[in-house]
């Protein structure tokens, strides 16, 4: 367990430093991965939000709290999951004072590919679960559609997947779907606690 530990914070400490795409020249900081070093579940999203970005966590802002209300009710501790993004720095455009998300390129998702099977590679959950379609996309290739896979449980690479929409899509639509757009979602989440060792 140890080394695992070591792994991820040298991992961490690199990445840090990362300058491998333009994201990181606006960015506050990068955005790594947090949880227990040997977590049964990982939840990769797709990048970090303005939020996030000036704490330096994964999922604290308003589709963090959305999260921890779907994990709960799917019966999932977040004190047990290893949470990060496919991209780790956030990628906006500025509106005012407004800075405002903007999706990731294959080109940075790309260049934090390597952040990302470091992650895996050290905390080598029993579970993964992608946040959104970029997120699947980041691990399964460009031909990945959410539609098609959303909720059922995948073999990738030697991991059991399970694609699910991220939280932020649900304050995205419309205020009168949300209560059944949180719904599904903690279903889904229902079939990765399912997963648990």
């Amino acid at each position: 367990m140890e080394t695992t530990a070591i792994d991820l914070d040298a991992l961490r400490n690199e990445a840090a430093h990362c300058t491998n795409c333009e994201l990181y020249e606006p960015a506050t900081q990068t955005v790594f991965g947090e949880g227990p070093p040997a977590a049964w579940l990982m939840l990769v999203g797709e990048q970090p939000g303005d939020k996030e970005d000036i704490a330096g966590e994964p999922f604290v802002g308003p589709a963090g709290r959305v999260l921890d209300t779907a994990l709960e009710r799917a019966g999932i501790d977040r004190a047990e999951v290893y949470l990060t993004n496919a991209v780790k720095h956030f990628r906006f455009e500025r509106r005012g004072n407004r800075r405002l998300h903007k999706t990731p390129g294959v080109t940075h998702i790309r260049a934090c590919r390597p952040w990302l099977d470091g992650e895996l590679r050290a905390v080598r959950p029993a579970a993964v679960a992608t946040l959104g379609a970029v997120a699947g996309k980041a691990l399964m290739g460009p031909s990945f559609r959410i539609t098609d896979t959303r909720g059922q449980v995948l073999d990738w690479e030697g991991h059991r997947l399970v694609p699910t929409v991220h939280p932020s899509a649900i304050l995205r639509g419309p205020a009168e779907a949300r209560d059944e757009a949180l719904a599904a979602l903690v279903a889904d989440l229902r079939v990765v606690a399912g997963l648990r060792p």
